[in-house]
């Protein structure tokens, strides 16, 4: 029974790493960017919902709309004022743009709202919920489902909409789609605000079960094996990967933390990552891609 309990405990975690690892699909799957910055994007979607709640006293409903609509616009902001330069520009220069991006929003937080750690309080109830014989915690279910919800709509959004066949004609091939006349540069905007949502999401959530600081930063890095694991462009895959790395967690910090004195479960997503990689350099279920030379 312990057993079956660290299954659906690693579950319910993993479903939230898969939430922050759609915001890394999302933008890979649009423009073949890998964004560092996606950690950094939930601390300040957390910091913003966090202000809102305890410093400017605005109910729930408002400061969630209020995280949100700042989350779009920032995202939609970043593509704007710095990535749309970057266009063409060799793979490196991207990356080393959203490594500083990730720095500026570290500092940006705290010197706005304060650098102490901010309680992001959500009304749901504290106390545990008994299935039988095993424990769960509400706020985990409850996010769960969310990420649940999330991955549904966004399914659908890129399966039969108009603007999602669109972003998938432009991660297939860039030039392609810009002969057909879709506006390449106004979609990676929309990429950026649509991964902007998710961190509002996901800032909701970690924001509550962690507290809002600079370190709620670090659930990107943590998800980063995620999204190796899954691949870079599969909505399915983040989803499974996630799922995958929660398992693994919840069983190292089971069984193997209380045998060598703990720690396993912080390095062994990214033992798990570098065995893949050295199979499946694309990912469970990422697209193969082969070029000559």
């Amino acid at each position: 029974m312990y057993y079956v309990e660290l299954m659906i405990n690693g579950l319910l975690v993993g479903i939230l790493y898969s939430l922050i690892a759609l915001g890394f699909v999302l933008i890979y799957k649009a423009s073949d960017v890998i964004n560092f910055a996606q950690g950094e994007l939930v601390m300040f979607a957390g910091y913003v919902l966090a202000a809102s709640l305890q410093l400017y006293g605005f109910p729930l409903a408002l400061a969630i709309v209020l995280g949100f609509s700042s989350m779009i616009i920032l995202g939609y902001a970043i593509e704007r004022v710095v990535l749309q330069h970057l266009i063409g520009r060799p793979a490196v220069a991207v990356i080393m743009a959203t490594i500083g991006l990730a720095a500026f929003l570290q500092g940006l937080a705290p010197f706005l709202w304060g650098p102490e750690t901010k309680n992001l309080p959500l009304p749901i109830p504290e106390g545990p919920v008994f299935l039988g014989p095993i424990l769960f915690s509400q706020i985990e279910i409850y996010a769960a489902l969310l990420a649940l919800v999330c991955f549904g709509l966004f399914g659908l959004f890129f399966t039969k909409s108009r603007m999602g066949l669109a972003l998938r004609a432009i991660a297939d091939d860039q030039q392609v789609s810009q002969a057909m006349g879709i506006n390449v540069k106004l979609y990676f905007a929309l990429a950026w605000g649509l991964a902007g949502t998710v961190a509002a999401v996901g800032g909701l959530v970690w924001g509550n079960l962690l507290g809002v600081d600079v370190q709620l930063a670090l659930v990107g890095l943590k998800v980063f094996p995620v999204v190796i694991l899954g691949g870079l462009d599969s909505i399915v895959g983040a989803m499974v990967g996630g799922l995958i790395i929660g398992v693994v967690e919840s069983i190292a910090a089971g069984f193997i933390d209380p045998l060598v004195g703990g720690g396993t479960k912080d390095f062994t997503p990214y033992i798990l990552m570098i065995l893949v990689l050295m199979i499946r350099p694309y990912g469970l279920f990422g697209k193969e891609q082969i070029e000559r030379v």
